[in-house]
């Protein structure tokens, strides 16, 4: 027999009194009991003129009645809560003490102790540990056709072995698709993790590119200007001093979700950050005649083309261009020339897509350094 895994450490009694099954799971299993008529009513007919036998035998029936329950209920509240021994020794003793009760009624009843089969078949199959429930539901089976076999009824009633067969391979097949659906539900839970996981890192690469990428540009305008202009260099310091509180601010919203950038202000940073790079610009003015379901998308495009620029493309001159739907940035820097698009344009293409748009990274505008670069997002 396939050993049982030792279970040292389980939940706690509040994990049980917290489930459901172990509250009102009886009642499910308990509505099935009506089908205890037939044992009952068996007995009933064949004690009529013994009491104290009838009397004993009913008992028996209705302990396995309640062996039943007991056992179906604490191993669905285990089976979703975690194994304790307490649980193996209830569910697998009721289900001992049950098959017991049925065989002490065979030579009272005979091929009527059949009908307790079904529900031996049940608690096998819904409520046994892992890789027991099928070679247990054979069992049944193949123990409830030895009791007709032994009292010469399984060529007359040979069809009561289709109720715990059907009953042990419906509940088999329906734990199957039980355990697949848990088993979906958790690989996309964990996608859903990953992929938030993934939005946080390229949300946080976006507010620290960009924002280190203009801190360094001004820090070094500083060092320049502080001997030769020290009332514009305090400026630069105090313009560093608000745009490290500004990042900082924004990275505590992106942790918690909740940084919502704007077409405006990502407009102005732009053209500040693009000014301090020596790199001449022409941005648009109007920023009303974007499409507001797509202002957010197209500000975090903004940001990223330009941090992109400023950081890799040596360019000289920038344009960038809007409409309701689409947004432009060009410049005459080196271009890609083959090489692979870093994670700021994937973050873009991403980042697009998620929004039902499209991305286009093409050449630019033509320049001494090179053809340039085009990124072009269009959104629906």
């Amino acid at each position: 027999m396939t050993p049982i895994e030792p279970v040292a450490q389980g939940p706690s009694d509040e994990d049980y009194l917290a489930d459901p099954w172990a509250r009102h799971g009886w009642v499910l299993a308990a509505i099935w009991l009506v089908f205890l008529a037939f044992p009952a009513l068996s007995v009933i007919e064949r004690t009529s003129e013994r009491p104290l036998l009838r009397g004993i035998a009913l008992a028996a029936v209705l302990a396995f009645a309640c062996l039943y329950v007991w056992g179906f209920v604490r191993g669905q509240g285990a089976l979703r809560c975690g194994w304790r021994r307490a649980d193996l020794v209830i569910v697998f003793g009721s289900f001992l003490a049950g098959i017991a009760i049925m065989v002490a009624l065979i030579p009272l009843i005979g091929p009527g102790a059949v009908g307790m089969a079904p529900f031996l078949a049940s608690v096998a199959a819904f409520s046994f540990p892992e890789r027991w429930p099928m070679p247990s539901v054979v069992a049944v089976v193949v123990f409830a056709a030895i009791v007709l076999a032994v009292t010469d009824a399984l060529r007359e009633v040979w069809f009561l072995l289709f109720l715990p067969l059907a009953i042990g391979g419906f509940g088999l097949l329906l734990r199957r698709m039980t355990l697949s659906d848990e088993r979906h539900q958790v690989v996309r839970r964990s996608l859903a993790v990953t992929a938030e996981r993934d939005r946080v890192a390229r949300d946080v690469h976006d507010v620290l590119g960009h924002s280190l990428t203009v801190v360094s540009l001004k820090a070094d305008l500083a060092e320049r200007l502080i001997d030769i202009d020290p009332e514009r260099a305090k400026g630069e310091l105090a313009d560093i001093r608000s745009l490290t509180r500004q990042s900082l601010a924004e990275i505590r919203a992106t942790v918690s979700g909740l940084r919502v950038a704007r077409l405006a202000d990502e407009r102005d940073v732009a053209a500040t950050a693009l000014r301090d790079a020596g790199i001449e610009a022409s941005l648009p003015e109007d920023g009303e005649v974007v499409d507001p379901a797509h202002r957010i998308t197209m500000a975090w495009v903004l940001r990223e083309a330009v941090t992109n620029v400023i950081r890799h493309s040596g360019a000289h001159r920038v344009e960038v261009a809007w409409g309701p739907s689409w947004l432009e940035v060009s410049d005459d820097g080196r271009g890609l020339r083959g090489r692979k698009e870093g994670s700021g344009l994937t973050g873009v293409r991403e980042r697009v897509a998620q929004a039902g748009g499209r991305t286009e990274v093409g050449e630019g505008l033509p320049g001494s350094a090179g053809p340039g670069t085009r990124v072009r997002v269009e959104l629906p």
